[in-house]
């Protein structure tokens, strides 16, 4: 039997409520998440129920992209999301292990791709 553990967060950035800096849908934290590092990221409500998990290469790049593209599985509720966590993870094909595992045991909301729970 194989034993998967959710990494612990590397990043992690909260949305604020009134930001004075400049910001995307209340997030001032972006530089926090690297640039050029690959990891998956997971988007939580106030609830911190988890709402999208994703795996990127590039891990800011993508995490603004599901902010500022129309396209995005989640653009009808972005407004919902409140925490970001982001964990560091350079080989593909463990991001694709522990998103496959993240959106099943967690049950994420807006993920529609890899489910197995339906």
């Amino acid at each position: 039997m194989i034993n998967i553990t959710i990494p612990t967060p590397d990043v992690t950035i909260t949305k604020q409520d009134a930001p004075e800096l400049s910001n995307i849908y209340g997030f001032t934290d972006f530089h926090l998440i690297p640039r050029d590092k690959g990891g998956i990221f997971m988007f939580y409500n106030d609830n911190k129920e988890l709402l999208f998990i994703g795996k990127a290469r590039k891990l800011r790049q993508r995490i603004k992209k599901h902010f500022e593209d129309s396209v995005s599985v989640i653009k009808m509720n972005r407004d919902e999301v409140t925490k970001i966590d982001v964990c560091i993870v350079e080989d593909p094909v463990h991001r694709e292990i522990y998103e496959t595992y993240i959106i099943n045991e967690l049950k994420a909301k807006y993920n529609v791709d890899k489910v197995l729970f339906k």
